[in-house]
């Protein structure tokens, strides 16, 4: 569902509503004669729906993680805030940028339009920059323009995927730009699937597959992504890059979660993660 041009279509018929009832209906109405009640809902509702639409819009956007691919970072069920001024002002609807304003960053959770259905909406971490040349091997270690990243073990992480499938994972701590995360492997699965890759996707020649991982060249103007989850995560391993046109936003906080709020109401003491600044 297309929320926002759902809003734009909500805001253009009550303003015109309201704006036609102004230069023609209001002339012949007596004075204190009650509104009809199409004008007056108009009239009520416009404001409110102006105010969303351009918060919504331009400065920060709530979404839903429906999966577990951010795992540890983002549990299922996580409402998050998105800004959406940080990499350019953007026309609502059609998503154009009109004004640069600043560039996603490596290690950056960033929403975009998933470019084999541009009406979905994901959610992954920027891995790769524009011109970038993106390693990941055998041992689930990231090599960025042939620096290895560093892994620092960090425990343990266990999760029941869907299908009730109890999962354990190695959590490692990760370093990518300036970002300090938690990434997950799980040791029985390889680094990429390739009978699962998409055989053509555009740039599909950047890349190279094999048993043992893969290699990519990030082409111009797009991004590589990957989730946390790393062994549980539909990303750009199987269906390519993100193109700058089908940015959205960058992911910056946790202000909701409905589990919590039950482990609130039940036990004391607030859980970590509501109010949380993603990494």
């Amino acid at each position: 569902m297309n929320f926002a041009l759902i809003l734009f279509i909500a805001l253009v018929v009550t303003g015109a509503i309201w704006l036609y009832d102004v230069l023609f209906l209001a002339r012949g109405r007596a004075a204190g004669a009650k509104l009809p009640l199409l004008v007056d809902y108009s009239k009520s509702f416009f404001p409110v729906i102006l105010i969303v639409f351009m918060l919504r819009s331009f400065l920060v956007e709530p979404f839903k993680i429906p999966s577990g691919s951010m795992l540890p970072t983002l549990q299922v069920g996580d409402f998050i805030l998105v800004n959406k001024y940080t990499y350019g002002i953007r026309l609502p609807v059609v998503n154009k940028k009109i004004m640069p304003v600043g560039e996603p960053q490596r290690g950056d959770v960033m929403v975009f339009r998933y470019p084999r259905d541009p009406s979905l909406d994901y959610i992954k971490r920027v891995i790769g920059l524009p011109g970038d040349v993106i390693e990941y091997n055998a041992r689930k270690q990231l090599v960025i323009n042939g620096q290895p990243t560093e892994m620092r073990p960090a425990g343990k992480y266990e999760y029941t995927a869907q299908g009730l499938n109890f999962v354990r994972g190695d959590m490692w701590a990760e370093q990518l730009g300036n970002h300090n995360h938690i990434a997950m492997t799980q040791r029985e699965m390889p680094p990429v699937i390739p009978h699962q890759v998409d055989g053509d996707f555009p740039s599909r020649d950047n890349c190279r597959y094999s048993d043992e991982g893969f290699r990519c060249k990030v082409p111009a103007g797009n991004y590589f992504m990957m989730g946390d989850n790393r062994d549980a995560s539909n990303d750009s391993r199987y269906w390519g890059f993100v193109p700058d046109a089908n940015i959205v936003g960058r992911a910056f906080f946790i202000w909701w979660n409905f589990d919590d709020f039950l482990h609130v109401l039940s036990s004391v003491g607030k859980p970590e993660r509501i109010g949380l600044t993603i990494p």
